[in-house]
Protein backbone atom coordinates (compact mmCIF):
# COMPACT_ATOMS: atom_id res chain seq x y z
CA UNK A 1 0.00 0.00 0.00
CA UNK A 2 3.02 2.09 0.65
CA UNK A 3 4.18 1.70 -2.69
CA UNK A 4 1.19 2.55 -4.23
CA UNK A 5 0.66 6.33 -2.67
CA UNK A 6 4.44 6.40 -3.10
CA UNK A 7 3.94 6.00 -6.77
CA UNK A 8 0.62 7.87 -6.95
CA UNK A 9 2.23 11.13 -5.35
CA UNK A 10 5.17 10.90 -7.90
CA UNK A 11 2.57 11.07 -10.49
CA UNK A 12 0.66 13.86 -9.31
CA UNK A 13 4.05 15.91 -9.14
CA UNK A 14 5.36 15.10 -12.51
CA UNK A 15 1.97 15.71 -13.71
CA UNK A 16 1.88 19.14 -12.03
CA UNK A 17 5.16 20.41 -12.92
CA UNK A 18 4.65 19.52 -16.78
CA UNK A 19 0.52 21.60 -16.90
CA UNK A 20 1.33 24.50 -14.87
CA UNK A 21 5.31 26.18 -15.32
CA UNK A 22 6.36 27.70 -12.36
CA UNK A 23 7.75 30.30 -14.33
CA UNK A 24 4.33 31.25 -15.99
CA UNK A 25 3.19 33.25 -13.38
CA UNK A 26 6.27 35.58 -12.76
CA UNK A 27 7.06 36.00 -16.39
CA UNK A 28 3.52 36.11 -18.18
CA UNK A 29 0.63 37.97 -16.77
CA UNK A 30 -1.93 35.29 -16.78
CA UNK A 31 -5.06 34.22 -14.65
CA UNK A 32 -5.06 31.91 -11.95
CA UNK A 33 -5.43 28.29 -12.35
CA UNK A 34 -5.56 26.18 -15.65
CA UNK A 35 -7.31 26.40 -18.74
CA UNK A 36 -8.27 23.15 -20.49
CA UNK A 37 -5.10 23.12 -22.30
CA UNK A 38 -3.40 22.43 -18.99
CA UNK A 39 -1.68 26.03 -18.85
CA UNK A 40 -2.85 29.57 -17.58
CA UNK A 41 -4.63 31.89 -19.71
CA UNK A 42 -2.77 34.89 -20.74
CA UNK A 43 -4.11 38.32 -22.23
CA UNK A 44 -7.43 37.83 -20.17
CA UNK A 45 -8.29 35.33 -22.91
CA UNK A 46 -8.24 38.21 -25.88
CA UNK A 47 -7.55 37.06 -29.02
CA UNK A 48 -3.94 38.35 -29.61
CA UNK A 49 -3.42 38.24 -33.20
CA UNK A 50 -6.48 40.74 -33.59
CA UNK A 51 -5.24 43.03 -30.40
CA UNK A 52 -1.55 43.03 -31.50
CA UNK A 53 -2.65 43.95 -35.38
CA UNK A 54 -5.43 46.25 -35.09
CA UNK A 55 -5.61 47.09 -31.95
CA UNK A 56 -9.39 45.12 -31.51
CA UNK A 57 -10.54 43.61 -28.38
CA UNK A 58 -12.04 40.06 -29.80
CA UNK A 59 -12.85 37.54 -27.09
CA UNK A 60 -11.04 34.37 -27.95
CA UNK A 61 -12.37 31.13 -26.99
CA UNK A 62 -10.92 27.55 -26.12
CA UNK A 63 -11.89 25.97 -29.24
CA UNK A 64 -8.88 28.05 -30.65
CA UNK A 65 -6.29 27.42 -28.23
CA UNK A 66 -2.70 27.63 -28.52
CA UNK A 67 -0.01 27.04 -25.78
CA UNK A 68 3.31 28.90 -26.16
CA UNK A 69 6.10 28.96 -23.40
CA UNK A 70 3.54 27.36 -20.86
CA UNK A 71 1.03 29.64 -21.33
CA UNK A 72 -2.81 29.18 -22.81
CA UNK A 73 -3.83 31.76 -25.62
CA UNK A 74 -7.85 31.95 -26.53
CA UNK A 75 -8.36 32.82 -30.61
CA UNK A 76 -11.18 34.18 -31.90
CA UNK A 77 -10.69 32.07 -35.13
CA UNK A 78 -8.76 29.00 -36.27
CA UNK A 79 -6.75 31.52 -38.94
CA UNK A 80 -5.63 33.74 -35.91
CA UNK A 81 -4.56 30.79 -33.71
CA UNK A 82 -2.65 29.57 -36.88
CA UNK A 83 -1.19 33.01 -37.70
CA UNK A 84 -0.26 33.29 -33.80
CA UNK A 85 1.50 29.25 -33.66
CA UNK A 86 3.77 30.36 -36.61
CA UNK A 87 4.94 33.63 -35.01
CA UNK A 88 3.94 34.38 -31.44
CA UNK A 89 6.46 36.86 -30.63
CA UNK A 90 4.83 38.79 -33.61
CA UNK A 91 1.89 38.77 -31.54
CA UNK A 92 2.37 38.79 -27.68
CA UNK A 93 2.62 42.01 -25.76
CA UNK A 94 5.91 42.97 -24.30
CA UNK A 95 7.00 42.48 -21.26
CA UNK A 96 4.87 39.10 -20.88
CA UNK A 97 1.58 41.21 -20.67
CA UNK A 98 2.44 43.17 -17.91
CA UNK A 99 1.40 47.20 -17.66
CA UNK A 100 4.28 48.57 -19.70
CA UNK A 101 4.17 51.71 -17.29
CA UNK A 102 4.31 49.91 -14.39
CA UNK A 103 7.87 48.26 -15.56
CA UNK A 104 8.99 51.56 -15.83
CA UNK A 105 8.43 51.51 -11.95
CA UNK A 106 9.93 48.14 -11.25
CA UNK A 107 6.36 46.28 -10.87
CA UNK A 108 4.23 43.89 -12.41
CA UNK A 109 0.82 44.52 -12.37
CA UNK A 110 -2.03 43.41 -14.72
CA UNK A 111 -1.65 44.37 -18.32
CA UNK A 112 -5.62 44.78 -19.56
CA UNK A 113 -6.23 44.37 -23.41
CA UNK A 114 -8.54 47.57 -23.36
CA UNK A 115 -6.01 49.48 -22.68
CA UNK A 116 -3.10 48.94 -25.53
CA UNK A 117 -0.99 50.51 -27.65
CA UNK A 118 0.43 49.44 -31.05
CA UNK A 119 4.22 51.00 -31.56
CA UNK A 120 6.72 50.17 -34.14
CA UNK A 121 4.73 46.61 -34.48
CA UNK A 122 5.11 45.92 -31.11
CA UNK A 123 1.91 45.41 -28.65
CA UNK A 124 1.69 47.36 -25.25
CA UNK A 125 -0.72 46.90 -22.37
CA UNK A 126 -1.66 49.20 -19.48
CA UNK A 127 -3.27 48.38 -16.34
CA UNK A 128 -6.24 51.25 -16.38
CA UNK A 129 -7.61 54.07 -18.36
CA UNK A 130 -5.55 56.70 -16.33
CA UNK A 131 -2.19 55.27 -16.55
CA UNK A 132 -3.01 54.80 -20.37
CA UNK A 133 -3.34 58.32 -20.27
CA UNK A 134 -0.62 59.22 -18.35
CA UNK A 135 1.44 56.87 -20.63
CA UNK A 136 0.10 58.87 -23.31
CA UNK A 137 1.92 62.15 -22.53
CA UNK A 138 5.11 60.53 -23.19
CA UNK A 139 5.23 57.25 -24.69
CA UNK A 140 8.82 57.43 -26.02
CA UNK A 141 10.05 58.23 -22.47
CA UNK A 142 7.65 55.10 -21.06
CA UNK A 143 8.48 52.72 -23.57
CA UNK A 144 12.33 53.58 -23.52
CA UNK A 145 12.56 53.41 -19.34
CA UNK A 146 10.07 50.40 -19.47
CA UNK A 147 12.71 48.95 -22.02
CA UNK A 148 15.88 49.39 -19.79
CA UNK A 149 13.90 48.03 -16.72
CA UNK A 150 12.50 44.96 -17.85
CA UNK A 151 15.73 43.02 -18.02
CA UNK A 152 16.14 43.24 -13.88
CA UNK A 153 12.37 42.11 -13.37
CA UNK A 154 12.03 39.71 -15.76
CA UNK A 155 12.44 36.97 -13.79
CA UNK A 156 11.04 37.80 -10.31
CA UNK A 157 8.08 36.75 -9.03
CA UNK A 158 5.37 39.35 -8.51
CA UNK A 159 5.28 39.32 -4.92
CA UNK A 160 9.13 40.11 -4.41
CA UNK A 161 8.60 43.60 -6.74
Amino acid sequence: MSLNVTTLAIAILTLASMTNPSYAADEYNVTTGPTLAGAPLGVHGVDAVALSTFNIVAGGTADHTVVTDGVAYYFASAETAKMFEAAPERYLPQYGGFCAFAVTLGKKLDGDPRYADIVDGKLYLFVNEAIFAKYQENKAEILKKAADLWPSIEHKSVESL
